[in-house]
């Protein structure tokens, strides 16, 4: 059997583009002193971008976007310390929203509204 080719470990400092095991773009983003840093881009098998945010010393920061294999929004949100922060959306296939509301330090919090996939507004809760 030939042995498995481990992955390249990702440089100390500097742009670091990793690949799917079939030679394809799977992320490409900056390293400083060996941790994530600045806005990394995630894709998805067929090309299309998944994920787009940044990173602060190896945690995830600020606004954060997800997208589905059709290009269509997933989900939006915030991060602060790698943990949810603040207004949060989730969107169906067919780009209505799905649910909506706040994270304080990683939980959801306060309000939150859920809607049906025509945009009506079917159940809310608060935590």
């Amino acid at each position: 059997m030939k042995p498995r080719e481990s992955a390249p470990k990702p440089p100390k400092s500097g742009i670091s583009r990793e690949y799917f095991r079939d030679g394809l773009l799977s992320s490409v983003g900056r390293y400083a002193d060996g941790k994530k840093t600045g806005v990394w881009k995630y894709y998805l098998r067929n090309g299309n971008l998944k994920a787009t945010g940044r990173y602060s010393k190896g945690e995830l920061t600020g606004a954060w976007k997800w997208y589905r294999e059709n290009g269509k929004l997933l989900q939006i949100g915030k991060f602060k310390n790698s943990k949810q922060e603040g207004l949060w959306k989730r969107y169906y296939p067919n780009g209505r929203p799905y649910d909506e509301g706040k994270y304080v330090d990683g939980k959801k919090t306060g309000l939150w509204k859920n809607y049906d996939s025509k945009g009506s507004l079917i159940r809310t809760k608060t935590y």
